[in-house]
């Protein structure tokens, strides 16, 4: 790794795309109401949450996820495909973690696919953007 070869605006937008991955992903019309189901909660339960703590935690996150990518492709190597492909098995690898947690948890498989899914979605994407913005 070459932290010379890190670019830092690549990794915040790297960061921001996961909101819209998940804006997209938990939306009611494509899985956000059968995670709601899963997750045994309500829109009331949701609402009465403390917003600006659940995304400004869920900030941070993806902004450590956006940059422990960024370190692992800090070769002069990485491009495009090897972006995407580096965040495709970083997902895997975060899919199994989720999978792992959900079902000691006793998650049905249908929530731990909706979980597991976006992180593959989102971190493929972070590659994309580290990969292709060098």
């Amino acid at each position: 790794m070459n932290p010379a070869l890190i670019n830092w605006p690549a990794v915040l937008v790297a960061a921001l795309s996961a909101f819209a991955v998940g804006g997209v992903w938990y939306n009611p019309k494509v899985f956000g109401t059968a995670w709601m189901v899963d997750s045994k909660l309500s829109q009331e339960e949701i609402q009465k949450s403390n917003m600006a703590k659940t995304f400004g935690f869920t900030a941070l996150f993806a902004l450590i996820s956006s940059a422990n990518l960024a370190a692992f492709l800090a070769e002069p190597k990485t491009d495009l495909a090897w972006g995407a492909t580096a965040g495709f098995l970083a997902g895997i690898w975060t899919f199994s973690a989720i999978a792992t947690h959900s079902l000691f948890e006793q998650k049905s498989w249908r929530h731990i696919f909706i979980n597991g899914l976006y992180s593959v979605v989102s971190l493929t994407l972070m590659g994309v953007i580290l990969g292709a913005w060098r």
